[in-house]
């Protein structure tokens, strides 16, 4: 029996509410295991997990889900309000993003191990990198006068494409740094599955939004 347009509409709708919401759950409960795990104050090394889980996993993540017209948390927000919390949200992930990465730097230094010699430590100094990158691009979104040849709906396709990719940098930096030494030990098992699922469902979530809003902005136009 063939579905109408309405109930397959509804229903996708109903899809994008239940995964939005299990995102905002993942978002939270991976840096609260990785806490658990850490045990951060315990070393020098215990903060970085944590901050990096913070930052790519918790603060990006309920920054891009903000603009969620199915679960976001400031929906009844004006856009101006949601903007502001958006922008409060990335410079916070990136404070995180930038203390983890000093103080894994600093660790390694003090144990005489090479710096950034390992997938996971290049792709985090990526993600890191980009994502600066990325908060320092978002001002243009204030001043977009700036850029006399872009219109402002292409700054934000661009804006919001762009960061995207640094999302994802961030979540396979985090599949990475589940892959060391010091995670593999202390997660086995099923365990392990589980937490790789983690940025996995968190990045599918975002992909959907980020191409819904591109495919409603090119409809808009026709």
């Amino acid at each position: 029996m063939a579905l109408t347009a309405e109930t397959e509409s509804r229903l996708y709708r109903s899809l994008r509410v239940v995964s939005g919401s299990a995102a905002h759950l993942v978002a939270l409960g991976f840096p609260a295991a990785v806490a658990v795990l850490a045990r951060p104050g315990s070393s020098l090394f215990s903060w970085h997990p944590l901050l990096m889980a913070l930052a790519f996993s918790f603060l990006m993540t309920e920054a891009l889900l903000i603009f969620s017209p199915e679960t976001s948390l400031l929906r009844s927000f004006s856009r101006k309000v949601r903007v502001r919390v958006h922008w409060a949200l990335q410079l916070l992930a990136l404070l995180c993003a930038l203390l983890g990465l000093g103080i894994i730097t600093y660790n390694k230094h003090l144990n005489g191990k090479g710096h950034f010699v390992t997938w996971h430590g290049l792709t985090g100094l990526l993600a890191v990198l980009y994502t600066g990158g990325q908060c320092a691009g978002g001002a243009l979104l204030l001043y977009p006068k700036l850029m006399k040849n872009w219109t402002l709906a292409k700054l934000k396709l661009y804006h919001a494409t762009s960061g995207l990719v640094g999302y994802l940098l961030g979540c396979a930096s985090l599949m990475l740094g589940m892959c060391s030494l010091w995670f593999t030990t202390t997660v086995t098992g099923a365990s392990w599955y589980l937490a790789m699922l983690c940025p996995l469902v968190t990045s599918l979530v975002i992909m959907n939004q980020v191409s819904n809003a591109y495919l409603y902005r090119k409809r808009s136009q026709h």
